[in-house]
C-alpha cells in the first residue's frame, strides 16, 4: 500500500502564529524555500519527510496528531451528509479534503447547517408539536454537541488525564475501590455496602454514600472515582467546560459528567502505568483487565484514549452497540470513522458478538479506501442481578490498522499478509461504493442507479 501523504497546511500556520515567526523565518527554521512553505500551508502540496522530522525537533509537534486528525474525520463526516438527496451532485473527495484541511471552520460550520436540517426533518416527520408553538432549534442537540467535543479532542483530555494519573501515584498497590474509599474518606463522606434493587449501583445521602454490594468491583470504582472527580476536581473540570464553549447550559451538564467518567477511567488505569502494561500484555484485554481490576468495556474504552502527545498508544477505534446495532459510545484514532447520520455496516463483526457471549470475535478487513484493519468484538452484557430483571445487553469493538496488528496478541495464528482474508466493510449503506455487497440495505445516494429486468444477484438494481 501506497504510504499516506500529509496535508498539514492548517497546522504549518497554527505552528508558525503560535512561535511568533515570519514565513521567512519559519521557512529557514525548516529547511525549505519560502515558496514551497507558502504551497505546504496552502494545501497545494504534501509536507515532506525532512519538515516533518524538523517539525518534531524544533517545535515538538506531534506527528501522530497530523497523521490521523480532524481533517480526515470531517471528510467521512462530510461525505455522509453530502449522500443526502438534497444534493443533487455531491462534490470529489478531493474538494472535501481541501475543505477540511484549509477551511476547517467553514466545514464545521456546514455539519453543523446539516445537523439542524436533519433535526428538523425528523420533527416535521413525526409531527412535532412544538414546531408551531416555538421556534425551532437549528442548533445540534447537547448529547451531539459533547459527542463531538470528545471526538475532536482524539477522546485525549490532557489536563483531566494527568490530574487523573497524579490521584493515582497516591498509595498505587491498593486496588482502585480501596482507594477511592480512602480518599472520600479524606473528604468526609464515608462509604458503606449494602444490598440494593437491580442496576443500582450507589446512593449519596448527604455524606454518606451507600454501595450496591451486588455490583461488579469495577463499577464501584469508576462511580466512586466518578463521584471523587465531581467532589474535588471541581475547579479542574469547570476551566475544561469553560474552553470547550458549550452552546447551552444542558451541554455544559453532560459534558461536565463525560469528564468525571474521563477522570475515574484514567485514575483506575493510569497513563503512564497502562500503557506499559499493554505494550508488555500486547493489549490482552483479560490480562489488563486482571491488573487494573477494571472491566474489559473500561479496558477497551481506555486504550482509546492513549493519545498523549510524545508518547501515544496505538491509534485505536472503540464502540459499544445495543442488540439494534445503535452505536451507544464510539472514538476513532484512526481512519476508520462511524457512520453519523444512518446505520452502521452489517458487516462488521461487533453485531454477530451477541450470538457468542463470553468469546472474543477477529476479523481482517477492509474499508472502500483500501484500508486494512484487525477488528476485535465481545459480548459486554451486564448481569440482571435477580430473576426476572432487565439485562442490559451491549457489544463492545476494538481495531487497529493492520500495520499495528503484530501488537495485538489477538493477531496470532491469523495470516495477516493474505489479500483473500479481508472482508471488505464499509462505514455507511449510504456513502459505501460496493457493488456487490449482499448485506447492501439501501443504494449509495451518490450514485446513478439502474433497474434491469429479471436482473440476477442479490440486488434488484446495480449503480456505476
Amino acid at each position: 500500500m501506497a504510504t499516506q501523504k500529509i496535508y498539514a497546511g492548517v497546522a504549518l500556520r497554527e505552528t508558525r502564529a503560535r512561535t511568533g515567526l515570519t514565513q521567512r523565518n519559519f521557512a529557514d527554521r525548516l529547511g525549505v524555500s519560502l515558496p514551497y512553505l507558502s504551497q505546504m500551508e496552502n494545501n497545494h502540496r504534501p509536507v515532506s519527510a525532512g519538515v516533518l522530522l524538523r517539525l518534531a525537533s524544533e517545535f515538538a509537534v506531534d506527528l501522530g496528531a497530523m497523521a490521523v486528525g480532524d481533517a480526515e474525520r470531517m471528510v467521512i463526516d462530510m461525505a455522509e451528509a453530502l449522500a443526502d438527496p438534497l444534493f443533487d451532485t455531491p462534490p470529489p473527495q478531493a474538494d472535501l479534503r481541501l475543505a477540511a484541511t484549509n477551511a476547517p471552520a467553514l466545514a464545521r460550520a456546514f455539519l453543523d447547517l446539516y445537523r439542524a436540517h436533519r433535526d428538523g426533518q425528523e420533527r416535521l416527520a413525526a409531527l412535532d408539536e412544538a414546531l408551531g408553538a416555538e421556534a425551532q432549534n437549528v442548533t445540534p442537540s447537547p448529547w451531539e454537541e459533547v459527542r463531538d467535543f470528545f471526538h475532536y479532542c482524539d477522546n485525549y483530555i490532557d489536563a483531566v488525564d494527568r490530574a487523573a494519573e497524579q490521584f493515582a501515584r497516591h498509595a498505587p498497590e491498593q486496588p482502585p475501590l480501596a482507594r477511592a474509599i480512602a480518599a472520600l474518606a479524606a473528604c468526609g463522606i464515608e462509604v458503606h455496602q449494602a444490598e440494593m434493587g437491580p442496576g443500582a449501583v450507589y446512593l449519596r445521602e448527604g455524606s454518606r454514600v451507600t454501595l450496591n454490594s451486588a455490583a461488579e468491583p469495577a463499577t464501584q470504582a469508576f462511580q466512586l472515582l466518578h463521584l471523587l472527580a465531581l467532589q474535588t476536581r471541581g475547579d479542574l473540570l469547570e476551566a475544561t467546560l469553560e474552553l470547550a464553549r458549550f452552546r447551552s447550559e444542558t451541554a455544559r451538564e453532560i459534558a461536565r459528567l463525560g469528564l468525571a467518567n474521563y477522570f475515574a477511567g484514567a485514575a483506575m488505569m493510569p497513563y503512564a502505568r497502562f500503557l506499559a502494561a499493554a505494550r508488555a500484555e500486547r493489549h490482552d484485554l483479560e490480562r489488563l483487565a486482571h491488573l487494573f481490576h477494571a472491566s474489559l468495556e473500561q479496558v477497551a474504552h481506555r486504550l482509546s484514549t492513549l493519545q498523549r502527545g510524545g508518547d501515544r498508544g496505538l491509534p485505536f477505534f472503540f464502540v459499544r452497540v445495543d442488540q439494534a446495532g445503535t452505536i451507544t459510545k464510539r472514538h476513532s484514532a484512526t481512519r476508520m470513522q462511524f457512520a453519523r447520520f444512518g446505520g452502521a455496516c452489517p458487516l462488521w463483526n461487533v453485531h454477530q458478538a451477541f450470538e457468542t457471549p463470553g468469546r472474543f470475535l477477529r476479523q481482517l478487513a477492509e474499508t472502500p479506501d483500501n484500508k486494512r484493519y484487525l477488528l476485535l468484538a465481545r459480548d459486554v452484557s451486564k448481569p440482571a442481578g435477580a430473576f426476572g430483571a432487565p439485562v442490559r445487553r451491549f457489544a463492545i469493538g476494538l481495531g487497529c490498522e493492520v500495520s499495528h496488528a503484530r501488537d495485538l496478541v489477538y493477531s496470532d495464528g491469523l495470516d495477516l499478509s493474505n489479500p483473500a482474508l479481508f472482508e471488505p466493510i464499509g462505514v455507511s449503506c449510504r456513502i459505501c461504493p460496493r457493488p456487490n455487497c449482499h448485506q447492501r440495505s439501501v443504494p449509495p445516494i451518490d450514485r446513478h442507479i439502474r433497474i434491469g429486468q429479471d436482473r440476477p444477484g442479490p440486488l434488484p438494481y446495480e449503480f456505476s
